[in-house]
């Protein structure tokens, strides 16, 4: 397995995070990384109607932010929550964010990207980000 770039621990600056997390798609990308660690991208994803294309950005978003970390595991990638870095890093931010997120869900239907997006299908097989 290999390991996709990250922040380092003591490199993660709170803008990126609040950034990856104001988008309702990844925040629930998130809350479903802390629930199921060490899931596929695909298994995370599965329900959204979002294109694999933007799930990918939205992926590298949250890598880049410091959120989660990425393995590559032959066609999948591999989604661990850097939970303990970023508790390190802003004590007592994510819990009440998850927690408040998973008691007001979205309104209606399921979740989906951007309305730039609308028309385009997610497809199955392997994992991109």
């Amino acid at each position: 397995m290999r390991p996709l770039p990250q922040p380092a621990r003591e490199s993660l600056t709170l803008a990126p995070v609040l950034h990856a997390l104001g988008d309702p798609v990844r925040l629930e990308l998130v809350r479903r990384a802390w629930d199921r660690p060490e899931s596929t991208c695909s298994a995370l994803a599965d329900g959204l109607d979002v294109p694999l294309s933007t799930l990918s950005n939205h992926w590298r978003i949250l890598r880049e932010a410091g959120l989660i970390s990425m393995t590559v595991d032959g066609r999948h990638r591999r989604i661990r929550p850097r939970a303990d870095d970023l508790s390190d890093r802003f004590p007592g931010l994510l819990d009440p964010i998850l927690r408040l997120s998973a008691a007001d869900p979205p309104d209606s239907g399921p979740l989906s990207s951007d309305a730039g997006t609308a028309g385009n299908t997610p497809r199955s097989g392997g994992d991109l980000a």
